[in-house]
């Protein structure tokens, strides 16, 4: 799975004032990430604020990135839930055309046992036709999918080919990086250790910061990648106090401030989030200022 090797970001979905999906903007920020070096797009991910879209707003979703992609970047479709039959019914009901690999979470809020999630992603393996990356975050599921159940299912299933790993442990996606088979790839969840874990054997990162910095964030993993630590240590040191900052009030409503701040759209988000508040909105802007040399209007 070459095509997910490298950056990948996990798409927010723009919203207009009134809270309807913002088309055009979307369309802004898929052509941000192509020019910027981003090597393929995760459609309707958690940072989508997929939870809170209908079914219609979901395929007016994937309509408008597949058409403003034009078959530039690779596609990664978010199809996850903690509803195993639910999971399964998507899956085989979704038009895939489009994608390269699916990207799924582990089930949350029910804490299954590290049976359960095994087989729960038993059953997505064998509805999918296309490759299953995992997603393991327990911050959001409120369990820890261990690297011997990711690497039970990767033995067990020919299409269970990556892993976002966003457990913050950076042992832990060792572990999985030494003892996961031949060309299964470890992809980081997590912004700020993303250049520790391609330089430890990782494939590189499913990232949030790299929407706003595509440039500098695809760049400091190319060159984790091959191996110039010190320059890509540089970029990395240049960005991290940004990673820290949007997601100090919630993901995507800090890193939708640096699209506002960018011109790519407004900064809206929907109930249960909160846009940032002014202390955040005033040290945000500022680190956008900083980093491109100038006031973006």
């Amino acid at each position: 799975m070459e095509s997910l090797t490298g950056t990948g970001v996990a798409l927010i979905t723009p919203f207009k004032k009134d809270l309807s999906v913002d088309t055009e903007a979307l369309t802004r920020i898929v052509n941000y990430q192509v020019e910027g070096g981003i090597d393929y797009l995760v459609v309707l991910g958690t940072t989508a604020e997929s939870a809170t879209l209908d079914k219609e707003e979901k395929k007016l979703v994937i309509d408008t990135i597949v058409k403003a992609n034009a078959g530039r970047l690779p596609l990664v479709l978010g199809i996850g839930g903690n509803n195993t039959k639910e999971v399964v019914e998507e899956i085989k009901s979704a038009d895939l055309s489009e994608f390269v690999a699916i990207l799924s979470v582990s089930p949350y809020y029910n804490k299954p046992t590290q049976e359960g999630i095994y087989q729960h992603f038993k059953m997505v393996a064998q509805a999918s036709v296309l490759p299953i990356i995992l997603y393991n975050v327990p911050g959001r599921t409120a369990s820890n999918m261990l690297p011997e159940t990711v690497i039970r299912l990767a033995k067990d299933f020919d299409n269970i080919v990556a892993i976002k790993e966003a457990a913050g442990d950076i042992v832990q996606a060792m572990r999985l990086i030494q003892n996961a088979p031949e060309g299964f790839l470890v992809i980081s969840g997590d912004d700020m250790v993303t250049l520790p874990m391609v330089l430890a054997g990782g494939a590189g990162v499913i990232s949030v910061i790299a929407e706003g910095f595509p440039h500098q964030f695809s760049q400091m993993v190319r060159l984790g990648l091959e191996r110039r630590v010190d320059e890509a240590y540089k970029l990395h040191y240049e960005i991290a106090d940004s990673i820290d900052m949007i997601f100090e009030q919630g993901n995507p409503a800090g890193i939708k401030h640096i699209f506002k701040e960018l011109g790519l759209c407004e900064d809206t988000v929907r109930l249960p989030l909160v846009n940032i508040n002014a202390d955040l909105v005033s040290r945000l802007s500022a680190f956008v200022k900083k980093i491109n040399g100038k006031v973006v209007a």
